[in-house]
């Protein structure tokens, strides 16, 4: 069974998987696994995903390959991007970071700094 028949099987409900097993050997592993985020979209957006990728972002080709306009393929991956989680891609600053960023504005001075850094070693 591929992917595509699970998604279809679950019609979009959540689902675990309980047993794994390893192609080409009787290696299976049992327990409780969270499929990925991309697996657990449906056929359709996964498709559109995969397209996405393999046009390198490029929302003119995705125009051409599905015949849509620009705002259609907006709105699809805002509707996909509203389906997955993110990893947080502009983390909070360090230590460190923090301690330049207050001495570049003014609020602490260079030897402030310097002493603050020199606890982060």
């Amino acid at each position: 069974m591929d992917w595509q028949e699970l998604t279809d099987l679950t019609r979009g409900q959540p689902f675990v998987v309980e047993r794994v097993r390893l192609a080409g050997s009787d290696v299976a592993i049992e327990g409780r696994f969270e499929p990925p985020q991309l697996a657990q979209l449906g056929v359709d957006e996964q498709v559109f995903v995969a397209a996405f990728v393999r046009s390198h972002g490029s929302i003119k080709e995705m125009e051409r390959i599905f015949g849509v306009s620009y705002p259609t393929v907006k709105s699809r991956l805002n509707r996909i991007a509203g389906q997955l989680d993110f990893v947080d891609t502009d983390p909070a600053p360090t230590g460190a970071t923090e301690v330049v960023d207050r001495l570049r504005r003014g609020e602490i001075s260079a030897q402030e700094a310097l002493a603050e850094l020199e606890g982060f070693r």
